[in-house]
């Protein structure tokens, strides 16, 4: 896998997903601890799981030696600076502890390429790494929503005398607690009568983990197995403390009860060891533990899978929903169920499944992540990464098979709003998802699903859209009443629900969703043109949680960009004279010379007037992905794209002034959302001028890359990739309102852009512009491969599903090189 070797020491923030959509995860960590436990429904990236660990034992005859290690590395010290609004690098004192009482690996090294992790562990007898990862499968949608996390441990000996060796894997029964509230040691709300029974199935041993006094309603309800492919495993399988087990791998089983350990010598049987009767007391949960042993010769290498699998069926709408307190709900909790829990019964379940068709689950997610080769390695490993967004607990499927997305996930950067542990911003909220362009790439259906739920649930009988749904879906919606970020129904957000409409119909999207368009069309011209002057008017609420007035070209642009797209759908004769007027007005009042400013009506607050807005050309951003052209003069996009990198690139932020939120500190690069080159700051402008946000960075750079501005995008993403490299945030968890922010997937027009690849399911063509010779994934809503542009001509290589036969691919040139990090080359 070509990625970065990350050394423990600077990867501190380092946090790999393992799950997969709607399914709750778990964390790898770059210093091979598993934490940041989510599998009950429920966003916590505090969750802990106590005594959850892998460890080796290694023996050998001559010279005798015989070592126990914990496969974790040392954890910083305590103190050790943190990074606002960030706890990626928070490692529990349990593991501290365990890791004072018994030895763990001098050191690790990190490589990961989503889905996959590789982890090197340093100073052991024997050589070892470890593999880790969740199915990732664009397009396939069930196998990439596996509750399932998948490790493969490769050891060798590269001593001269062989060498006995036992892998360990260590887990906490979880089954009966909530997942929100706090875990000591194995004392927690919800456990209670856990159990824990040895099963061996077709060569692998498994260790099911239940609770026989769990209510089946509750949120922790459930099972989880942990197994083996192993069939001569030995389990200990229910214990209250880590020593226990790791006696039991040093060679001695270990039975007895809360308050007393004795010891019994070890024996090579390798049934069950001897274990702690009955289900576990009220507050209590049990441990269990399984050892695989391997002999190895010199110069011999082996692997060993690990396959953890869970079964959660019952998620709550027991978030706080936006709109006002409704009575008549009283303290129900809407049960929206899992999409997987419809297809697997229980986690024994899962857990088969995955035994059986492993070598099929990462043969294809390799072939995916396969496709990143060509990329420059930082490009690679942060656009991979899009997906770990999708996979958070940010997004599920319901029982129905509806797909929802909150904001984010509750964490560090949200107690002021609504605390830590779940979900930011329920639901589908329109206007961040304007910017989130993996799911429709990705998982095309899903995107599909949430345009069906816009228009069959959301839409109010007025014809406007509120920017979020209430769920269940059977609830009356947020029609008529305050909303919530902002108050009113977004404007950006019902322009985008035209925009993504196209977006659709272009990927093939069968559904007929004109009826509804036009009904939203039509309320959005007699609410802010009547007059059909071409420019939008009045208040015009947005995703800055304020209220926007008087010309603007944030809602501007993405109000042409909509007019076009609604001309494309046959939704009005005089839209392109409508379109027209606009663009020739928008830029006759607005564009100063050098960029786009406002036009706000006077006495007004949370206004940019004079500034350089970052997403001020967000509008024709979407105008180029949906194969539009340019809504405003293409020299007067330009000028203002290269305004925006000038004047609200900042590098160095020390003695800086954040009003809110702390998304880039210190020595960072990073991309205001607003500034006042020429001055006239209001005295409250716009909210959130001083922040960074990932997705208006990707939405810039990508644009950018579209008009050949390819030092600028460079120099965007570079100070983004810094910012989360690890060393002080996780490049899997980009923040805004949450952890694992939606916004943050307007990366994926990065790799769009770079590619230069747009595809017209209508027309069956696939267009490529110049972006000199390179090679880029090519992901279609029937199939992917890679896409390769060298001296001979532009290929198509498929790699799942299937590439149309009959798509023609057509060169279309455009001035610029493109590229990032030195990738491409010139004009070709």
């Amino acid at each position: 896998m070509r990625a970065r070797p990350i050394p423990h020491e600077r990867g501190r923030h380092v946090a790999m997903p393992l799950g997969g959509i709607g399914t709750g995860n778990l964390a790898i960590c770059a210093d091979g601890g598993l934490r940041q436990w989510q599998l009950q429904n429920s966003g916590n990236h505090l969750g802990g799981l106590p005594y959850t660990f892998f460890a080796l034992r290694v023996s050998t005859w001559e010279p005798p030696a015989n070592r126990t290690v914990i496969l974790q590395a040392p954890p910083p010290a305590p103190g050790a600076e943190g990074t606002p609004l960030v706890n990626d690098d928070h490692v529990p004192a349990w593991q501290r502890e365990l890791l004072t009482r018994h030895p763990g690996v001098r050191g690790t090294t990190f490589r990961g390429l989503y889905p996959f992790a590789r982890i090197e562990y340093h100073g052991l007898p024997v050589r070892a790494e470890l593999e880790a990862f969740n199915p990732l499968i664009p397009l396939d949608v069930e196998r990439s929503s596996l509750p399932v996390a998948m490790f493969t441990f490769t050891l060798a000996n590269d001593g001269a005398v062989p060498a006995q060796v036992w892998l360990a894997a260590a887990v906490q029964n979880p089954v009966g607690h909530d997942g929100s509230t706090a875990v000591e040691g194995v004392r927690a709300a919800g456990y209670g009568g856990n159990t824990n029974r040895v099963r061996r199935h077709g060569g692998w041993s498994a260790l099911v983990m239940e609770n026989t006094r769990v209510d089946p309603a509750a949120p922790g309800a459930g099972q989880a197995v942990l197994s083996a492919d192993s069939p001569h495993a030995s389990f200990l399988p229910q214990w209250a403390h880590p020593e226990e087990f790791l006696s039991f791998l040093a060679g001695r089983a270990v039975y007895g009860d809360a308050d007393r350990v004795r010891h019994a010598s070890w024996s090579p049987d390798p049934q069950i060891g001897r274990a702690w009767p009955g289900p576990s007391p009220a507050g209590h949960t049990w441990n269990g533990g399984l050892v695989a042993p391997v002999t190895l010769e010199p110069g011999a290498s082996a692997q060993i899978r690990i396959c953890l699998a869970w079964h959660f069926p019952n998620r709550y709408a027991d978030f706080i929903q936006f709109g006002p307190p409704n009575p008549a709900w009283g303290p129900t909790r809407f049960w929206l169920g899992n999409a997987y829990a419809t297809r697997f019964p229980d986690a024994i379940d899962v857990a088969a499944y995955t035994q059986e068709h492993w070598t099929g689950l990462r043969d294809d997610s390799l072939r995916w992540t396969g496709t990143f080769a060509g990329l420059p390695v930082d490009l690679a490993e942060h656009l991979a990464a899009q997906a770990a967004i999708l996979r958070s607990p940010s997004c599920f499927l319901a029982a129905d098979g509806t797909f929802y997305g909150f904001e984010g996930v509750l964490g560090a950067s949200t107690p002021m709003w609504s605390g830590d542990v779940g979900g930011s911003c329920p639901l589908n909220c329109t206007h961040v998802w304007n910017y989130a362009q993996a799911v429709a790439k990705l998982f095309p259906t899903l995107e599909r699903d949430m345009r069906a739920t816009e228009f069959g649930v959301t839409q109010a009988p007025q014809g406007y859209l509120p920017h979020r749904v209430l769920a269940p879906a059977y609830l009356r919606q947020l029609w008529d009443v305050p909303i919530g970020g902002p108050t009113e129904p977004a404007l950006d957000g019902m322009l985008g629900a035209l925009l993504k409409t196209f977006r659709e119909v272009r990927h093939g999207d069968p559904a007929d969703h004109r009826p509804a368009l036009r009904r939203l069309l039509g309320h959005i011209r007699r609410t802010w043109d009547p007059e059909a002057t071409g420019v939008l008017r009045g208040v015009q609420p947005s995703t800055h949680d304020i209220d926007l007035n008087g010309l603007n070209p944030y809602m501007g642009g993405l109000w042409l960009a909509a007019l076009r797209a609604a001309a494309e759908m046959g939704l009005g004769d005089d839209l392109p004279e409508l379109f027209a007027r606009g663009s020739a007005l928008y830029d006759e009042r607005l564009f100063n010379g050098e960029y786009y400013i406002q036009e706000p009506e006077p006495g007004t607050d949370y206004q940019w007037g004079t500034g350089c807005l970052s997403d001020q050309l967000i509008g024709q951003w979407w105008a180029h992905q949906l194969g539009l052209g340019h809504i405003l003069p293409r020299e007067h996009v330009v000028s203002a794209l290269r305004a925006i990198v000038r004047h609200n690139l900042r590098t160095g932020f020390e003695g800086f002034e954040h009003p809110y939120r702390v998304f880039a500190d210190g020595g960072d690069t990073g991309l205001l959302m607003c500034t006042w080159p020429r001055g006239g700051r209001p005295e409250v402008p716009t909210r959130y001028c001083d922040e960074v946000w990932t997705g208006s960075e990707y939405q810039v750079a990508a644009h950018c890359l579209w008009e050949g501005l390819t030092e600028e995008a460079d120099a965007i993403l570079g100070g983004l990739w810094r910012r989360y490299d690890g060393r002080r945030r996780n490049p899997y968890n980009q923040i805004e309102c949450g952890d694992h922010y939606v916004r943050a997937m307007a990366g994926w027009s990065v790799l769009d852009a770079m590619s230069g690849a747009v595809w017209d399911a209508g027309t069956g063509r696939l267009t490529v512009r110049d972006r000199g010779h390179g090679r880029w994934p090519l992901l279609l809503p029937t199939g992917w491969g890679h896409l390769t542009r060298d001296a001979d001509g532009v290929h198509v290589t498929c790699l799942y599903g299937e590439l149309p036969s009959g798509a023609s691919v057509e060169e279309a040139a455009q001035p610029g090189a493109y590229g990032v990090g030195g990738h491409g080359g010139g004009e070709g």
